[in-house]
């Protein structure tokens, strides 16, 4: 024997089993993960290993050109001042990471602490590509985007592989991320 409906009960509660909501049709697919490439913090680097590269040169130019001795500790510390300069801009590059998808953007960096900032892809007003002669014989390239974003207004992706198909790629799904959430981009003639 089944029991009456009552008025103020509408419908039967869900079973533990059953989803509430459909799944989402557009997985994430990614575009790049990744650090900078190596190659890329090497050049933009130049200053850092020249001076460690002076460094470390430092005690045998004193020693014959100028006749002084530096002292074994001295040598220790000016060699290993020069390694660590020298070693700077890639330490740097390799503690840099991105993620970029068809929704969004992460950019993790830090040395002793790890700092990650999403930026969603709907936010980006204006995204820019960047390539000198020297990046395009390494194969690399710079994008720089410009958000909404309050936490990441400006992210500049540097030494980035294969840079201008992502951009065209990025350029691409902003459009169509915009036109999903239907935002809409207006002049207001200022």
């Amino acid at each position: 024997m089944t029991e009456p409906i009552r008025p103020d009960y509408q419908s039967p509660v869900p079973e533990p089993t059953e989803r509430p909501h459909r799944p989402a049709d557009d997985t994430e697919e990614v575009y790049y993960e990744g650090s900078p490439m190596l190659r890329g913090a090497i050049t933009k680097g130049l200053l850092w290993i020249i001076i460690g590269l002076a460094l470390i040169a430092a005690p045998l130019v004193a020693k014959s050109v100028f006749h002084q001795y530096v002292g074994v500790l001295g040598y220790i510390i000016l060699i290993a001042a020069g390694l660590i300069i020298l070693s700077w801009p890639i330490l740097l590059a390799m503690t840099k990471r991105y993620r970029v998808t068809n929704y969004r953007i992460d950019y993790e960096r830090g040395i002793l602490r790890k700092d990650i900032d999403t930026l969603e892809l709907w936010h980006v007003e204006d995204i820019k590509f960047h390539q000198t002669m020297v990046d395009r014989v390494l194969g690399i390239g710079t994008i720089t985007i410009q958000s909404h974003d309050p936490t990441t207004p400006n992210l500049a992706m540097r030494a980035l592989p294969n840079a201008r198909h992502l951009f065209d790629q990025l350029k691409q799904r902003i459009i169509a991320v915009k036109r999903q959430r239907g935002v809409v981009k207006m002049d207001t003639g200022n």
